[in-house]
């Protein structure tokens, strides 16, 4: 049975693992079991060149491995150090240090193997940052909103929520680099609703192929777009990133949206009978990461305004407050909430994890040595 993700210790002081190491006991790790095969064998990661179908947007695409196991993460550190006050100090700041989190005291631990651990590029020093860079298979630009609305039950910050999971898995399963997220984007979906937009489309993806440049500049092999976004919203100009730095750099891209990562058996999962945003498995995606910020006591079923036939093709939509619009919503929400669970959420991340890491596992076995 995949155990809670509340109940799991991570080594990184984010918000995510704040939430996930609330509820664990003392010096408790929880973790993944391995998926097993049709045969009932325990799955394991191939070396990178083992063929099988990729996931996410390639540009070029090509087969990737298949075969995945769960890895254990870390604990962080328990032990608080002693800090000794300077005769400045008053004792309130003293008082005020010494119960600071553990992740501001805890004495640094030697690093990881970089043959069979990612990094975090803003962990690193800079000279350690340009062996990485170099060195690493792929350099992985994450991109999810950090505030944007997600109904009147889940934070703003859900996006960023499960990005911050997904970073975290690529570091502790690959020799990944992974590079600060870019919390603010194109939503032109919510943009009557609180948050924060960058309502120009090309700026946006200008920023994403700056930044991703300048790692290319510095060594980068590879460069793997990261989208808790969907493919036919934010992933439209990212996806025009790639391209552009494939084809101007020679460099191979990979984009990974989170529909990429949706497949039948996450689709399976869900009651409602039509879904979209804050619904009930992005409901129960945070329920099972971050429970402490959902009021499951607001979360309304809203299946949106009448809407014609579905047909081939893509129809952009949104949600509108202005009453009388054909899309016209009160709540943000597309889907029923109230169905959520953390069990369903727990599901849909062991799936997608799954798929994020197959689909990284693919991608380094892209061929380098394009440049024009």
């Amino acid at each position: 049975m995949f155990q809670p993700l509340a109940a799991t210790n991570r080594s990184r002081a984010t918000d995510t693992s704040e939430a996930m190491n609330a509820t664990a006991p003392a010096g408790t790790t929880y973790a993944a079991p391995a998926p097993t095969t049709p045969d009932g064998t325990a799955g394991t990661f191939p070396p990178f060149g083992d063929g099988a179908d990729a996931v996410g947007t390639r540009h070029p695409g090509v087969a990737g491995a298949a075969g995945l196991r769960w890895l254990d993460f870390d604990p962080g550190s328990t032990r608080r150090t002693s800090m000794q006050p300077s005769a400045r100090l008053t004792l309130a700041l003293a008082a005020a240090l010494a119960t600071a989190p553990l992740s501001a005291q805890a004495p640094p631990r030697a690093g990881p193997d970089r043959a069979t651990s990612g990094a975090h590029l803003g962990d690193l020093s800079w000279p350690e940052a340009e062996v990485r860079l170099r060195e690493a298979p792929m350099v992985i630009v994450p991109f999810g909103a950090g505030a944007k609305e997600h109904g009147p039950h889940l934070p703003m910050s859900t996006d960023r929520i499960m990005l911050e999971y997904l970073m975290q898995v690529a570091v502790d399963s690959l020799p990944v680099v992974v590079a600060p997220p870019v919390l603010h984007g194109w939503f032109p979906a919510f943009r009557e609703f609180p948050g924060t937009e960058i309502p120009d489309a090309e700026l946006f993806r200008r920023t994403l192929e700056e930044v991703a440049r300048s790692l290319v500049r510095h060594g980068a092999r590879r460069i793997v777009f990261l989208n808790t976004g969907i493919t036919y919203s934010t992933g439209l100009p990212i996806a025009v990133a790639a391209r552009e730095i494939h084809q101007r750099d020679g460099v191979p891209t990979l984009v990974v949206s989170w529909g990429d990562l949706e497949t039948d058996e996450v689709a399976a999962l869900a009651e409602q009978r039509l879904g979209g945003h804050a619904d009930e498995l992005e409901t129960s995606v945070v329920l099972a990461l971050r429970p402490d910020l959902v009021h499951m006591e607001r979360a309304p079923t809203d299946y949106g305004p009448a809407r014609g036939e579905p047909g081939p093709g893509y129809r952009p939509g949104g949600f509108s407050r202005i009453p009388g619009h054909p899309e016209h919503s009160t709540t943000g929400i597309l889907g029923d909430a109230t169905l959520a669970t953390a069990e369903k959420g727990r599901r849909v991340i062991e799936i997608m994890t799954g798929e994020w890491v197959r689909a990284l596992r693919a991608f380094a076995t892209e061929p380098l040595g394009g440049k024009r």
